[in-house]
């Protein structure tokens, strides 16, 4: 991400630019891991050259997470981790031995949670699925996979 639209994103977010804000900003834009725990995110800042303290990055990311920026995730038995709000509403599994995330769409499920929600006499506005598993072949773990609705028919 170049420094310009980190500063313009923060500026429409109300914040002032500041270069904690556009480092810690840059990482999760540029990163390949999409969900990164406040240590993360230091120790990244420090590979890159960095001196920001870890405090200063607990506290930015709080601040961005406020100005909706970015997602803070509890997934059980884990540390906060976070992502950056992108508005796409996808759902999450985590492996329960490396705490690896990884994120998933599907429009089978979108509808069924829809139709159910309307058989109880709700209108949906938002959801969160959480799936808790174990990678069983990391060589084929992907960081999102989407899976658009298939109509299969029967042969009887």
């Amino acid at each position: 991400m170049k420094q310009h639209t980190a500063n313009t994103d923060l500026k429409k977010a109300g914040l002032k630019v500041t270069l904690p804000r556009v480092s810690i900003l840059e990482i999760l834009e540029e990163a390949e891991q999409h969900h990164m725990s406040a240590e993360d995110v230091y120790k990244t800042l420090l590979k890159n050259g960095n001196e920001i303290g870890l405090a200063t990055v607990y506290r930015v990311l709080t601040q961005f997470e406020a100005a909706g920026l970015v997602t803070r995730h509890h997934f059980d038995g884990g540390q906060a981790i976070f992502e950056l709000d992108t508005g796409d509403n996808h759902d999450h599994i985590v492996c329960l031995k490396t705490g690896k995330v990884s994120e998933f769409k599907d429009a089978v499920i979108e509808e069924r949670l829809e139709q159910i929600a309307k058989e109880l006499g709700y209108t949906l506005d938002d959801h969160k699925i959480v799936l808790y598993g174990e990678v069983i072949d990391s060589t084929k773990t992907k960081p999102f996979l989407h899976i658009k609705s298939s109509k299969t028919e029967s042969t009887d």
